[in-house]
């Protein structure tokens, strides 16, 4: 499994949603994912990846974690992992 696949997947449970009615271009919001969902998201996708991601809970906004889209998050979490790799 991709990044991409279990970022969604991980998404796709949060929001209980099928992986299929998750999109690239789907908003957290528009998945119906609230502050306490994300936080949920955010500890399940680090513990997948073995990453720490940079995310600010009391301000998501001043996060430096890009979170407006399925999309971000996906390439958010692909750069984390790389940058472990390396």
């Amino acid at each position: 499994m991709d990044v991409r696949e279990k970022v969604v997947a991980i998404l796709a449970e949060q929001a209980v949603l099928e992986v299929s009615d998750v999109t690239m271009d789907s908003t957290l919001e528009a998945l119906g994912i609230d502050s306490l969902g994300l936080v949920e998201a955010i500890f399940a996708i680090e513990e997948a990846f073995d990453i720490a991601v940079p995310f600010n809970a009391n301000d998501p906004a001043q996060s430096d974690f890009d979170m407006t889209s399925v999309a971000a998050i996906v390439a958010a979490v692909e750069g984390l992992v790389s940058q472990k790799a390396a």
